[in-house]
């Protein structure tokens, strides 16, 4: 739970700025499409970081690590909230993002270790709680907050939030993981199966992201008012934070690969009614509902499959794995930045199930399960067979 309070803090970093985009390109004078490329990044600097913090600090224990990494973020967030101008936000998102992958990655990794094997999805599950609930709590609050008082007091909050979670990380017990030198991460990326995995880790967020990133210009661009961001991310926020709930059981039961399929072929469906219906605000809230149910589909049940495929270099391959995250997270918001300035944000959710199609059958066409030789137990697909 103490790790889950991290988690938290980063969630509500990754989603306050999408609801306050306007206003945040209004105060540093960009367009809406360059002001989301704060999302990009803290995305790309988190996926190219992560492997090299880890490698750094791979003999350390993990608790100073964890608390390490939330300091750095902390910091971060302190020279966005004060930032004058887009350059200085800019660089305070990069300091934030290193921090966040020195805390992150661990996060998981430490888990993913203390947990029994036939409870570890739920176990990864609930650090991965902490980021629903942000979308539920967190997110609404620093929006509101961000519409009353400025987008900068929102950044305060996150910071205020981002202390108690540093703080917290001085109570947690000593950790001591393998450690793996950038060598060995390389290595692991030769192997065709797992650098196909890590791929198919990355195109599974591209979607969602593609419309997270620019909710606000999607629900501004149909006359609403600020009122309608709020709400559209509270419902998506409970439909994500319920949507996390399920997934841990549904992984152990089912295998990751079922789930992640269910969840990528609801999503596109979700994104053609979002661009059908853009229009109306109900049923594009509706359609933000479904996306948020399906939302948490992807990256538990790959974490299992990741980590069941990795053998002896989990640690390894989660702190790659979760690299691979904020590459599709940054390979989204950079998407649906271009849509935005090409052709405007109500085309959005319209590319992202394209997008959301095409990982599906990028997954199914490579996946390692649907290959195992005759008498052999799946190996990713660490569920048991879906009952008959």
């Amino acid at each position: 739970m103490l790790l889950a309070v991290g988690t938290f803090v980063l969630g509500v970093d990754s989603f306050v700025l999408a609801g306050l985009l306007p206003a945040v390109a209004q105060d540093l004078h960009v367009s809406v499409a360059q002001a989301g490329q704060l999302t990009t990044a803290f995305a790309l600097t988190y996926a190219i970081g992560s492997p090299l913090i880890a490698t750094a600090t791979g003999r350390l224990d993990r608790r100073v690590v964890l608390g390490g990494g939330m300091a750095v973020f902390l910091l971060g967030m302190v020279g966005q909230a004060l930032g004058p101008t887009y350059g200085v936000v800019l660089a305070g998102r990069v300091l934030a993002a290193l921090g966040a992958a020195g805390f992150q990655a661990n996060a998981y990794a430490v888990v993913g270790f203390l947990a029994a094997p036939e409870r570890r999805a739920r176990a990864l599950a609930m650090v991965g709680a902490g980021s629903s609930l942000a979308t539920v709590v967190g997110v609404p609050v620093g929006v509101l907050v961000g519409q009353q008082i400025g987008w900068r007091a929102a950044l305060w909050l996150v910071t205020g939030v981002a202390a108690v979670a540093a703080a917290l990380c001085l109570v947690l017990p000593s950790v001591r993981l393998p450690a793996a030198s950038l060598r060995e991460r390389l290595r692991l990326l030769g192997t065709p199966s797992m650098l196909l995995l890590l791929c198919g880790t990355a195109l599974q967020l591209v979607p969602q992201y593609t419309v997270l990133s620019y909710v606000a210009p999607i629900i501004g661009a149909q006359g609403q008012t600020d009122t309608s961001v709020l709400v559209a991310l509270v419902v998506f926020g409970v439909a994500l934070f319920t949507g996390n709930r399920l997934v841990g059981h549904l992984a152990d039961r089912w295998g990751g690969l079922r789930v992640i399929t269910v969840g990528l072929t609801v999503s596109a469906l979700a994104l053609v009614a979002l661009w059908f219906v853009r229009l109306s605000l109900v049923p594009a809230i509706a359609a933000l509902a479904v996306l948020g149910l399906v939302g948490s589909f992807q990256i538990t049940p790959q974490q299992t499959r990741v980590f069941a495929a990795s053998g002896t270099a989990a640690t390894v391959a989660l702190g790659l794995n979760g690299s691979m995250i904020y590459v599709g997270t940054g390979g989204g918001s950079a998407l649906g930045g271009g849509v935005v300035a090409a052709a405007g944000p109500g085309f959005v959710p319209l590319v992202a199930a394209g997008a959301a199609l095409v990982t599906l059958v990028f997954l199914w066409a490579t996946a390692p399960e649907r290959q195992r030789q005759p008498g052999r137990r799946r190996e990713l697909d660490v569920g048991p067979p879906a009952p008959r």
